[in-house]
């Protein structure tokens, strides 16, 4: 696909989606990888300004340089963004809130602690995500070294040809340890995310090295 055709699909689906302002949105394409800049009022709006822009056909990469700028008298102070997160994460039934901590500062949350689990880690960094007063999120969870189960290889293997949504013959699974390096290419992000899902989703594994390239 021609960059000014990736570019005008870009635009069409920032338009497209309702939870953003297109409007403040900046999109450059070079060769298939599509930066995006400008500002926007919460980092709900930045994520779903980078989703809308994965579900685009062509696009190979992203490079975001979008702002979060809250106006003066919208500013929230770091210990009440705290104590949000906090709420949100007790109430949140996939994320045990008592081991993981947080640290707030000038609107950007870290989230440290150790988890059993890839989607816990996921989970607790969603919990957070909508809230607003936030200017990004840095998921510093760890997943702790386990003694990893026996066809690791095959089980993940088997997952993709399961999944409709890939096509597993066009990706490698490597397993090293506790680590699963997946090679070959997906036509979407969709397909990448799903690709990973199955790789996270195997006890034992706690480090996935996606190189998957999208066609």
């Amino acid at each position: 696909m021609k960059d000014d055709q990736l570019h005008q699909d870009v635009l069409d689906e920032l338009d497209f989606e309702p939870s953003i302002n297109a409007a403040h949105i900046g999109v450059a394409v070079d060769d298939g990888i599509v930066t995006l800049t400008g500002e926007v009022g919460s980092f709900a709006e930045k994520y779903n300004a980078e989703r809308a822009v994965r579900r685009v056909k062509g696009v190979h990469g992203i490079v975001e340089h979008i702002k979060v700028v809250f106006p003066s008298d919208k500013v929230t102070g770091d210990a009440e963004i705290a104590e949000r997160v906090l709420a949100s994460l007790k109430w949140s039934a996939l994320v045990p809130a008592d081991r993981v901590t947080v640290k707030v500062e000038n609107g950007w949350v870290a989230l440290n602690g150790e988890l059993d689990w890839q989607f816990q880690k996921s989970a607790a960094e969603a919990a957070v995500r909508r809230l607003s007063g936030i200017k990004g999120i840095s998921n510093l969870i760890k997943l702790p070294p386990q003694v990893a189960g026996t066809n690791v290889k095959q089980r993940i293997e088997d997952a993709l040809k399961r999944n409709a949504e890939v096509e597993a013959q066009r990706i490698q699974v490597g397993v090293n340890g506790s680590k699963v390096i997946l090679n070959g290419s997906v036509d979407t992000w969709h397909e990448r995310n799903v690709a990973e899902s199955a790789a996270w989703a195997v006890p034992g594994v706690t480090m996935v090295e996606d190189h998957l390239r999208i066609a």
